[in-house]
Order: C-alpha cells, then sequence, then structure tokens
C-alpha cells in the first residue's frame, strides 16, 4: 500500500487556524520529512510521544520510560521491514546499543525491545525499521471510544495485559445490520477470538428494489425467496467496500482490536455484523433500494439475531414523522424488535451560525435513536466534551398539511442523546489487493499519520453524526446482551436517563446528554430479563413491575470522573419524564408497536409467517405491517414525574422550553423537583391531553432559529456525514459533504 504522507496534528485554536496551517505546512516542508539521497521522500518513524520523552531533559513519567544504570531506558514496538522475518542485523544492533530484545511477534512482524532513548534517532534511520513505537500495554488494550463511552469499565468488560484479551460484555450472539456501502469482512478487526470473521452475512441491495418488490409475497424458504437470496449475496467479492463509509461505520459499532497501528477496537467488539449494501460504489443509490434493505431486514432478521439496525443516514424531507416513507420503513423495523439508530445528519452550522430544525428523515421519527455528534476535544475525560457545531439539531420540522395548505410542523424534540463523533479512528477498506477505497484516495489526508498501514490492518479517520451514530448501536447490542428482555423503546428510555448531559447545549442540540454505557449496563441488569416475552404472551399490563433488583446509584465514574446521570427521558419528542417509576413499573409506551410524536400516537400492527407455536413474537418472520392511529389507552402511568411544565414557553434567546440546557433540567431533576402524574399520561379518543413543550411558530418566526419551510440539507458543510437522500422515492442517494482530516477545530 506504500508509504503515506504524515499527518500533521493541528492546534485546536479557531481563530489561528490559518496561522497554525500555514505554520504546520512550513514545519512539514523544513523538519517534517526526511530526505533519502535518491531524492525520495522519507517518513518519521518515530511516534510523536515517543520523540518526545526522548528529548526531555524531565523524566517524562510514562510507565514506557525510566532511569537504568543512570541513562534513560524506553519499552519500545519496532515494527521491522525487509525480508529477513527474524530481523538477524537488527536484534545485533539493539544488543550493540545496550538494548534487550524481548519477543519477536510475527503476526505483525514487530519486536518488543528495551533500548536506550538516546539511540532511537540511530533506528529512525535504519532501512529495516519500518515505525517505533512505545510499549504503552495498558493504553493499547482499549481504544478511545471504549474509554470515553463507558464500555472499558468494570460494569461492561475489563481487560488482562493484552490486546486482544478481555472479560465482561461485548455484543456477541447480538446481530448488528450496517446499510451502507458494504463491508470488508476480511479485515482483522472484523474476526472473534478464533480467528472467524464476524461478518456473518453480506448482501447487496443496489439496483435490486424491483427484485426485492416481486419476491415479498413469497414465504421464507419458499424456491422464490431463496433464488432471490443467492442473487443478493456478495460473501465472494474481493472489493468489499469500494467506497469505504460503510467498513467506517461497522468497526465504530463492532470492531475488535486488531494488529494494526492503532486503537481502533469498536463498542461491541464480539456482535455479529450484517453488511447490507444500498450504496455503490461512488457512495451513491436510490431511496428504493435503502427501503429494500430495510424490508431485508426485517425479513432475515431471525435468521442472524438482528436486533439492532445501524442507519447513518440524513434524509431532506417536509413531511411530518406520521407520513414520511423511510419514518414508517424504520418504525415498521422498530416494531418488528429491531432497535434503529439512526445519524441526526450534519447541518448544524450554516454561513458560522447554529442552525436548528436541521434533523432530518429517519431521525424525525420517535420510534428511532437519533444520535447527534459530540467532540472529545482529543482526550479521554469526558468533562471537556462538548456538542460538535455540525451536529444536526431539533426540533423536527416535518409537517402535516391541511387542504388549504396550512403547515402543522412536528417539532419533536431531537436528537434522542449525542456520542463520539469527531476524528474517531477505525478500520479503513481496501481491496484485497490493497487499494484504498475511494474516500481515502480522493482525501488521502483520512489515512496519514495513523501509522505503518497494511492490508487487514488498514485504519482511517472520520468525523460526523453518521460516525456517532455507530457507536450508539454498539451500545445497544451490548444492553441486549446484558438483558435480552429489553424492547426498543426501552433501550432508548435506558441510553436517555443514564446520559451525562453536556454543560451549555439545550434540549435540541443534545437531547438527554452524551452516551453513558457504564450507568446504562448496570440499569439494563437491574431489569428483568423476560420482559420481551411478557409482552407477547399479553402478560403485561400498565403498572406491572420489570425491574429484578433495586435501581442502581443514578450515578456512573468514567476515566476517574464522576457525574451524575440525567435521569429524564424524552417521550413523544415533546415529554420530558423522570422518576423511579420509569424503570419499576411496565410504561405501555415501551411496546415498540406505538409511536407516540406530539399529540398523536400510532400502532402498527404487524402480522407474521406461520411458526411453531410457543414461539415469541419477535422471532416470527414479519409478513406485513399495518399503521393507523392509536385511540385510547394509557401511554404512561401514575407516579412518574413531569419535568416539562420546568422547561417552560420555548426560546432560544430566553433558553427555555425545548432550548433549555439539559443540565440544568438534570439538576432540577436531581433535587427532586417535577410533578407527579395524578393520572400518567392518556390517549383518549385519539388525542394525548397533555401536549408538553411546544415550540410555537411565532416563536420561530420572530427570533429566526428554526427552518421554517422544513429540512434544507446544503451542500459541503462538513465532514463525511455519510449519505444525504432526496425527499422522494424516486430520487437519490448520494454521499454528500467534503470529508474533512481535521474535524471541527
Amino acid at each position: 500500500m506504500g508509504f503515506l504522507t504524515p499527518f500533521i496534528v493541528l492546534i485546536e485554536r479557531r481563530l489561528l487556524r490559518p496561522v497554525v496551517l500555514l505554520l504546520a505546512a512550513s514545519l512539514a516542508l523544513v523538519s517534517g520529512l526526511g530526505v533519502h539521497a535518491g531524492g525520495q521522500t522519507k517518513h518519521r518513524k518515530l511516534a510523536r510521544d515517543l520523540e518526545v520523552a526522548a528529548a526531555s531533559p524531565m523524566q517524562p513519567g510514562h510507565r514506557w520510560v525510566r532511569q537504568h544504570n543512570g541513562q534513560r531506558m524506553v519499552d519500545a514496538l519496532i515494527v521491522g521491514e525487509g525480508a529477513d522475518p527474524e530481523f538477524r542485523s537488527l536484534r545485533r544492533f539493539i544488543e550493540r546499543i545496550g538494548g534487550t530484545v524481548h519477543a519477536r511477534f510475527a503476526s505483525i512482524n514487530a519486536l518488543s525491545v528495551t533500548v536506550p532513548s538516546r539511540s532511537l534517532k540511530a533506528l529512525d534511520e535504519r532501512d529495516d525499521v519500518a515505525s517505533v513505537s512505545p510499549n504503552r500495554a495498558t493504553r493499547r488494550a482499549v481504544s478511545t471510544l471504549e474509554l470515553v463511552s463507558g464500555a472499558s469499565s468494570a460494569a461492561v468488560r475489563s481487560y488482562s495485559g493484552s490486546s486482544a484479551n478481555y472479560s465482561g460484555l461485548d455484543g456477541s450472539g447480538i446481530g448488528i445490520a450496517v446499510l451502507d456501502s458494504g463491508v470488508m469482512a476480511s479485515h482483522e478487526s472484523f474476526v472473534n477470538t478464533a480467528g472467524a470473521r464476524r461478518v456473518v452475512r453480506q448482501v447487496s441491495l443496489v439496483g435490486k428494489a424491483s427484485a426485492a418488490a416481486a419476491v415479498s409475497g413469497f414465504a421464507p424458504g419458499s424456491v422464490e425467496r431463496m433464488a432471490f437470496e443467492s442473487s443478493i449475496t456478495v460473501n465472494a467479492s474481493l472489493d468489499y467496500d469500494p467506497y469505504g463509509h460503510g467498513s467506517h461505520v461497522a468497526a465504530v459499532a463492532a470492531a475488535r482490536r486488531n494488529n494494526g497501528p492503532t486503537d481502533t477496537a469498536g463498542v461491541a467488539p464480539g456482535a455479529s455484523i450484517i453488511d447490507v449494501r444500498v450504496l455503490a460504489s461512488d457512495g451513491s443509490g436510490t431511496v428504493a433500494d435503502l427501503l429494500a434493505g430495510i424490508d431485508w431486514v426485517i425479513h432475515n432478521a431471525r435468521n442472524h439475531n438482528i436486533r439492532v439496525m445501524n442507519l447513518s443516514l440524513a434524509a431532506s424531507s417536509t413531511e411530518s414523522w406520521q407520513t414520511d416513507p423511510l419514518a414508517r420503513a424504520v418504525r415498521s423495523a422498530a416494531a418488528a424488535g429491531i432497535t434503529v439508530v439512526t445519524a441526526a445528519g450534519n447541518f448544524g452550522q450554516a454561513s458560522g451560525s447554529t442552525t436548528y430544525g436541521t434533523v432530518g428523515s429517519p431521525g424525525l421519527d420517535p420510534s428511532v435513536i437519533t444520535v447527534g455528534s459530540s467532540h472529545m476535544q482529543s482526550t479521554n475525560a469526558r468533562g471537556d466534551d462538548t456538542v460538535n457545531g455540525f451536529s444536526s439539531r431539533g426540533p423536527t420540522r416535518g409537517a402535516m398539511v391541511d387542504t388549504n395548505g396550512v403547515r402543522y410542523p412536528d417539532n419533536l424534540i431531537k436528537p434522542d442523546l449525542v456520542a463520539p463523533g469527531n476524528r474517531i479512528v477505525a478500520i479503513g477498506a481496501t481491496s484485497e489487493a490493497g487499494a484504498w477505497n475511494l474516500l481515502a484516495r480522493t482525501y488521502p489526508a483520512l489515512v496519514s499519520g495513523l501509522g505503518t498501514q497494511a492490508v487487514k490492518r488498514s485504519a482511517m479517520l472520520l468525523s460526523g453524526t453518521s460516525v456517532a451514530a455507530p457507536v450508539v448501536s454498539g451500545a445497544a447490542a451490548v444492553l441486549l446482551q446484558a438483558n435480552p428482555g429489553l424492547t426498543p423503546p426501552m433501550i432508548k428510555a435506558i441510553l436517555q436517563y443514564t446520559a451525562q448531559p453536556l454543560p451549555n447545549a439545550s434540549l435540541v442540540d443534545q437531547g438527554a446528554g452524551m452516551l453513558n454505557l457504564e450507568g446504562a449496563v448496570r440499569l439494563a441488569r437491574a431489569l428483568r430479563t423476560d420482559t420481551l416475552d411478557r409482552l407477547a404472551a399479553g402478560t403485561l399490563s400498565a403498572g406491572t413491575a420489570i425491574n429484578a433488583t433495586a435501581l442502581p446509584l443514578p450515578q456512573s465514574t468514567i476515566n476517574g470522573q464522576t457525574f451524575a446521570w440525567s435521569q429524564f427521558v424524552i417521550m413523544a419528542g415533546r415529554q420530558v419524564l423522570a422518576g423511579s417509576d420509569l424503570f419499576t413499573k411496565w410504561q405501555p409506551i415501551y411496546d415498540p408497536r406505538l409511536a407516540w410524536g406530539g399529540k398523536t400516537v400510532r400502532r402498527q400492527t404487524v402480522s407474521y409467517w406461520p411458526e411453531p407455536a410457543g414461539t415469541a413474537y419477535h422471532r416470527y418472520v414479519p409478513r406485513s405491517f399495518s399503521d393507523g392511529l392509536a385511540t385510547s389507552g394509557t401511554l404512561v402511568t401514575p407516579g412518574v414525574r413531569s419535568i416539562t411544565a420546568l422547561a417552560g414557553a420555548s426560546s432560544k434567546n430566553g433558553k427555555t422550553g425545548v432550548f433549555m440546557p439539559s443540565n440544568t433540567l438534570a439538576g432540577w431533576v436531581g433535587s427532586g423537583s417535577g410533578v407527579p402524574l395524578a393520572s400518567g399520561v392518556v390517549l383518549s379518543e385519539g388525542v394525548v391531553l397533555s401536549e408538553g413543550v411546544v415550540l410555537s411558530e411565532g416563536v420561530v418566526l420572530s427570533e429566526g432559529v428554526v427552518l421554517s419551510e422544513g429540512v434544507v440539507l446544503s451542500e459541503g458543510v462538513v465532514l463525511s456525514e455519510g449519505v444525504v437522500l432526496s425527499e422522494t422515492t424516486a430520487g437519490t442517494v448520494r454521499a454528500s459533504s467534503t470529508p474533512s482530516p481535521e474535524g471541527e477545530l
């Protein structure tokens, strides 16, 4: 694959960016690169932190550097290059300079050594050395995503000294369907402990919408259905993901730590991956193919235990969640028991200003988990995290239109939560022959500066809500492993209730806050594991006990920082609810066949192909769906606390209503504020009387903060958001904005 141009780390100071870029470019020319005598460019081989440690006059304090017999020694990993796999010459050199060789790793052609720091420059100049990295045994075992999300906490999983060995929850047994541009199944990140591939099925629906529709009426296992399945199988492909986006997304959700150059482990490294290709090699496709892909996942969920579906998509739509075709499709998936996670979109800024009302479809649907992007500020600590400027904000602006042409916008609070989505390193897809994907070829900086790249160990850098979404998909898989009885609405509620609200970000900036997998796992484990089966058997009613143990203390400690949970959930896009009753009593709205948005509740009726008696409904193969208005019934039980009124009327300038900071509401909840609902929330004659937090159209027009004519997705706004869809089913699907290696400064 060749040597790649080193990536230049930029100083994150927005006002100094032009100067910094010029300075960085100049330094690259005069000092960042060496030159061979023959005039060819030579890349820097020493890791930056190793170089700093060697040059520092003081003891740096890393575990891999120490004083011994009056000289500074460093523990390092040397990746070799050349025809001698035993590295005899290199071994002799290390011994001559007073170093020690501890081990040779045949899988990555590397030596584990201890050498004097003064000899690092000499190692850098050797032709049989490809790279020299500090032996960061502990840090290399856990990826940045695992650290920041809480996946590496004791409640989820813990690592031994080896980068590949861990115990605890990893999503094993749960299938995650990734609808995207394909997945490089042969990458080392997608194997299990036995070396077997975890990409268990690969299909392509590109150009197959008509064929998919033609077999929709045939039963599972029929000759016609089996012929169709055979025609869309692409397991034998040697270029699994020519565009490169889908592999990165799948890796963020479920990559396993490999022997590559950087920490690329995902959130659920044991989960199975189902690759459903809906984009062509240039990142484009049709909405019809995407809908066919969703249908395929619903039909095949039983075969592969698909419990999670990831859609790193943002679609322009002026329609209400009730009628938008993509929203209806994902609502059917949720009704079938699949947790649908989708990106909010990357249109939170226009001309340098924050823009509201830019969440698209299917993220506008209340049944899905809509994910915005948080910025980790290049640290593993959570206390300094913020919401990315590019991350799309709510409220949703799709609308019902009456016969007189009057629009009635949904105005639902979205996103539901945020997750890391800035400068995320995951795998970079290549062909079997080692050719980079189209994104990497078009923007080489996406794969630069990530260490020595190799086929099946390659890495790439991307930013956007399309990267944040699979973080939550991986988290959902881990929760389902911990408690397989959770319904999709329960998973959303757990993730919101345990989220960490970020300062100075409102409900429509971040929803309930930033993903906290540590807390979510503890809460999920406190609940009964038979809830889904009891729902299928019809033995659940409003208020039935659903907790198995006492609920955990509502706080988490991650990377040394202790923080309180939000302790609230957002229901119907307008109701902000709190209280332990949310997780000690069955709330009817946890039935995935119900979708509640604003004052309206819709019910999905699912019919299934015949199956043996006694099988839980969520394991059947759906045959058809019907969607209609629900007319009556309890949605939320009495005793649940409402904090909706505390938010007040919506005003961007006043920071109230949907624009109220989430951490302010969380603080009030923690102090016991809120009003217990005497009668719960009841649907009567098709109308929910409690309307919740509402954004009036007067606020929209007077303050000018929300797009009044629906969601307008402009080109070139930010970073590789993934897929931007047109508004009609006859339109096209296309990857839009330019991917940026810098992320958001």
